[in-house]
């Protein structure tokens, strides 16, 4: 039988931690709290997580920079929690990495809810290169090695792809200049259809273009087409 998932909350209200630790663990999962960034920091490092539970208003670091730093390795899907009507800060952590958020104060049973399907889709997202296994594929001014998983640039410069962007790229270099929609997108990537809601997709573009786009904001790669979804907007061929 699998281990149950190991959650990490950090908030620096006690009265939230403990209550969330508690429910968390009523519903199957283990739990773990911490009450700012140094305290976080030490638990990841002597234990392994499979998800953050993360509030953005917290003493020193707060939790929109620990989201960056953490999002930059890829290594822990994250939810943030956010203030109520603090659209901003929700609209950043999805930028910057966060995997969902949740406005406070929230049902308990929505935060449970959330958490499982952040996990399905973490699951999911393993190393896959499809029809282009074995292959070093160009593309623009990169170099993807589908079996390392290394993307390189002309300079001979190493790209880190999170295996969830590693699996969106090949699914987008399978069909260059075709135009995929979020379902579409959602579906060869996950394995599932996408909520009204969901910004799944959307925020590992992001992440992908800032990685490999000159100018993120004026992207030329990865395009955005409206009313439609996106587009590779660059020939793709396999290098011998």
């Amino acid at each position: 039988m699998s281990e149950p998932p190991h959650i990490l909350v950090v908030d620096d209200h006690r009265e939230i931690r403990d209550a969330v630790t508690r429910y968390l663990e009523k519903n199957g999962m283990r739990a773990t709290s911490a009450r700012d960034a140094v305290d976080m920091d030490a638990k990841l490092a002597n234990g392994k997580y499979d998800l953050i539970v993360l509030d953005v208003m917290m003493p020193g670091e707060d939790g929109l920079s620990v989201c960056r730093r953490l999002s930059a390795s890829g290594s822990v899907p994250i939810l943030m929690l956010t203030a109520l009507g603090e659209e901003t800060d929700r609209i950043v952590g999805l930028e910057i990495g966060a995997d969902d958020y949740l406005a406070k104060p929230f049902n308990p049973r929505e935060l449970v809810a959330r958490i499982k399907a952040i996990l399905r889709r973490s699951t999911k997202a393993e190393p896959y290169a499809g029809t282009l296994s074995g292959r070093r594929i160009a593309f623009a001014h990169w170099i993807l090695d589908t079996d390392s998983r290394v993307l390189s640039n002309e300079d001979g410069e190493q790209i880190d792809l999170t295996s969830a962007e590693f699996k969106l790229l090949t699914v987008l270099l399978e069909r260059p200049r075709f135009v995929l929609s979020r379902d579409q997108l959602l579906d060869l990537t996950a394995g599932r259809a996408a909520s009204v809601f969901d910004r799944t997709i959307d925020n590992q573009i992001s992440r992908l273009r800032r990685k490999i786009e000159l100018d993120p904001s004026r992207p030329r790669i990865v395009t955005t087409v409206r009313g439609g979804g996106y587009c590779l907007a660059a020939d793709v061929h396999e290098l011998s």
